[in-house]
């Protein structure tokens, strides 16, 4: 007959339990995973931060405005970057689409007597003040007559914007206001190409 002591029999009882119970060692090995059974992340890896220590926040409020200004700065160089580039993302309504860099593909692929504008108005400004009454009237004639050839520019350019608009993107609700797609194409030759925003894509002479 064995002796068995105070408190033996549970000890023993328990141990039977847990070897019969296997979703007791399961419980076991979901707490150890959870808890310090393996290291814990760094906070920058768990908030999806760059690496490398946050920047100290600004002690003085001229050093604020400062990391303010720069930041605005920042976003402003990246926006006008994007804007020259023709990202949508960062252009205004206004020069948004396809049909919209199709016109102005359309207005660089060409060379436009409109770009000459600031040239000839500057020419015949100076013109207009000279003394001589012969340069004043060839600066007048001058004038008069490269808004001719401007105008008969503009209107090929005009009637070349609706043709490809309308071979394009033939139900494009935009497509159908042409007017408006001519004022957009016919400002945009007024401007010198270099200065042309967005910057242009295409070549002159391609066939866009």
């Amino acid at each position: 007959m064995k002796l068995r002591l105070p408190g033996r029999r549970k000890a023993a009882e328990t141990t039977d339990a847990t070897s019969a119970d296997p979703s007791a060692d399961l419980t076991d090995q979901l707490i150890r995973a959870s808890g310090k059974g393996r290291p814990t992340p760094k906070r920058s890896v768990a908030q999806g931060r760059r690496p490398g220590p946050p920047p100290p926040p600004p002690t003085t409020r001229k050093e604020a405005y400062k990391r303010q200004r720069e930041q605005t700065a920042g976003r402003r160089a990246e926006t006008r970057q994007g804007m020259a580039r023709g990202d949508d993302s960062y252009l205004p309504a206004r020069d948004r689409g396809p049909v919209r860099k199709l016109v102005r593909d359309v207005v660089d692929s060409r060379r436009n007597i409109g770009s000459f504008f600031l040239a000839i108005a500057a020419v015949a400004l100076i013109g207009t003040v000279v003394p001589s009454i012969l340069v004043r009237n060839y600066a007048s004639f001058l004038l008069f007559g490269f808004f001719l050839l401007l105008i008969v520019d503009s209107v090929v350019l005009s009637r070349k914007i609706k043709r490809k608009v309308a071979e394009r993107f033939p139900n494009d609700p935009l497509a159908q206001r042409a007017r408006g797609l001519v004022w957009y194409g016919v400002s945009r030759s007024t401007m010198i190409r270099r200065w042309r925003f967005p910057k242009p894509d295409v070549a002159v002479g391609a066939d866009v």
